[in-house]
């Protein structure tokens, strides 16, 4: 769209936070496609209060899911809009996008579907369709989802079925007005005695913690829930992981609690911000293994 408009776009090859705001000061940048750790450093870094950011008219977050507070701390902020959107590669890549009227927005939505495209929320297990408020695997069906995977055919059956459902591997669910709300990966749920408990959702709970600064959630096995949500956190002020335990337990259901904080300097992100889950993973279980020997 920047290209087809004829206007400046400001590409840079790796985010640095301070490099981040300087651009946007200097080139007087009016919308921004970022990630939602992006969001969370606009939102609580004090380096922002040192830019100024008043060009700024619209954030477009996507690539994981964004929190309602933590969209809405971030606009209060900056003083800007947040739009959300979703999709895949395999899906060209749009297929859900916040509604450009600020009044018709739901805040931690990635809005309803584009044109053209069809989209239902299936049981994970039994491929049955749900109805509103109801969290399942989200299913896509449009002019813009692939035929399939270069020579490939196993994983594009896994993928898309025969009726041209593309089966994403995102659980989600939408509200009775249509906008869609995206939980969190299949594969990253964490199976506590049976129940599915979504990272994200409890990220962006200990992200609202006036003493955290950013936060990550793993499963880590238990021998007697099978698998138990930890919290890795970055904090900015001292806390206990007792406190913050408790922080959490107040605002989530009982299954969805936190049952070990682990306090480190950084969470580990890929270039374009994305929380990299699976490295705190490999060093837990690499812990849990050494433990185990000892």
């Amino acid at each position: 769209m920047g290209l087809h408009l004829g206007t400046t776009i400001v590409i840079m090859p790796r985010f640095d936070l301070e490099q981040f705001l300087e651009l946007i000061q200097k080139y007087r940048v009016t919308l921004s496609h970022i990630v939602p750790p992006i969001v969370l450093k606009l939102a609580k870094d004090p380096l922002v209060d040192n830019y100024d950011l008043s060009s700024l008219k619209m954030i477009f977050s996507g690539a994981a899911p964004l929190g309602a507070d933590l969209s809405q701390a971030c606009m209060k902020r900056i003083g800007c809009g947040i739009r959300q959107g979703y999709g895949m590669t395999e899906t060209s890549p749009v297929t859900h996008s916040s509604p450009a009227d600020p009044a018709e927005m739901r805040h931690g939505s990635v809005g309803t579907a584009a044109p053209n495209t069809e989209v239902k929320v299936v049981d994970p297990a039994t491929e049955v369709e749900l109805g509103a408020n109801q969290e399942g695997e989200i299913c896509v069906r449009g002019p813009q989802v692939m035929k399939g995977y270069l020579n490939n055919m196993e994983a594009t059956a896994r993928t898309v079925d025969a009726d041209n459902w593309l089966h994403t591997g995102d659980i989600g669910y939408a509200d009775e007005a249509g906008h869609f709300f995206i939980v969190d990966r299949v594969k990253e749920l964490i199976k506590y005695k049976g129940f599915q408990v979504a990272p994200a959702e409890l990220e962006a709970v200990l992200l609202t913690h006036p003493a955290i600064a950013d936060a990550a959630v793993i499963p880590s096995r238990d021998e007697e829930a099978g698998e138990v949500p930890k919290a890795f956190v970055v904090i900015r002020h001292e806390t206990t992981g007792e406190e913050i335990m408790s922080f959490v337990a107040a605002r989530v259901a009982p299954h969805k609690r936190i049952r070990e904080v682990e306090f480190i300097t950084q969470i580990p992100k890929s270039l374009s911000g994305k929380i990299l889950r699976r490295v705190l993973i490999e060093q837990e279980r690499a812990r849990q293994k050494a433990a185990q020997v000892v």
